[in-house]
């Protein structure tokens, strides 16, 4: 005849917990600056967004006022430049994704084919350096380079026989300025992701496609892409995420009233009408 062994006595929810808080408490103390960090400047200020559904009254801090509910954001849906504002904001992005996401993936590419690790590191170094390029500094390029006046690329077309451009009071030619200089300030930076991600392939398979023949071209397509389809799905989606979150600095230094058609976005027409008129709610 078997007896039952008898049953363990549960540890509580609390003993658990104090146990793994001495085990992993290095481990905690590293990851409070992380939590500490987005507590301070990403949750707390979100307390104030509560001014957007008052009458903000100078003097009575964000919590005074009296409610208007949605006031601010019908008047903001219910004005003409509304429809422009998110217009030219989702163009703005999706030119940035459509042209800015392949880049650093093809130059990832590129750079890992590149036999010689001096070389390699010379270009990898070459690439990263524009992204520590302040906004401001970058908008001071864009303006030195197509100016009407004695700029660097206007000097080019006249010594070619053409007429001078004025690239930045055309509104033609505002995204183009906008997504092609971001997507050179970023593909460089943005491809170590990519980089790491091709360096950790396993070389057998490339060994076993050279056995079997298959040109460059074909190894890109059959094995590189494909191992290193997570990671761009990953990036790709977390892009996505930020479709309506257009850079205000840079828009700001770009643009100029005869370019508003197709610079403004909603953080800009956001800025001129609550920050400049004083209507903090808006």
């Amino acid at each position: 005849m078997s007896t039952a062994s008898p049953s363990l006595p549960k540890r509580s929810w609390k003993t658990r917990l104090v146990k793994a808080l001495k085990r992993d408490k290095f481990l905690l103390l590293m990851f409070l600056p992380i939590v500490v960090y987005y507590v301070v400047f990403s949750y707390v200020p979100m307390t104030g967004a509560i001014v957007a559904f008052k009458q903000f009254k100078p003097g009575h801090g964000i919590y005074g006022g009296d409610w208007v509910g949605l006031k601010w954001f019908i008047q903001f849906f219910k004005s003409p430049f509304a429809f422009r504002t998110v217009r030219n904001t989702v163009l703005i992005s999706i030119y940035s994704i459509l042209f800015g996401f392949p880049l650093p993936i093809l130059f990832a590419i590129c750079v890992t084919e590149i036999r010689s690790s001096k070389v390699r590191r010379v270009v990898q170094t070459v690439s990263y350096l524009p992204h520590f390029i302040s906004t401001v500094v970058l908008v001071g390029m864009i303006n030195n380079f197509f100016s009407m006046n004695h700029g660097l690329v206007n000097d080019l077309i006249v010594r070619m026989g053409g007429e001078p451009v004025n690239f930045l009071i055309n509104p033609a030619w505002f995204r183009t300025l906008y997504v092609g200089s971001g997507v050179w300030q970023n593909f460089g930076f943005n491809s170590i992701i990519y980089i790491a991600a091709i360096t950790g392939i396993d070389p057998s398979l490339y060994e076993a496609g050279k056995i079997d023949g298959i040109t460059k071209f074909q190894e890109m397509v059959y094995i590189t892409i494909p191992m290193i389809s997570q990671t761009i799905v990953m990036l790709f989606i977390m892009q996505l995420g930020g479709i309506m979150s257009v850079g205000f600095e840079k828009v700001f230094l770009m643009y100029s009233p005869a370019v508003y058609e197709t610079a403004d976005v909603v953080s800009t027409y956001v800025y001129r009408k609550g920050i400049e008129s004083n209507n903090y709610g808006f």
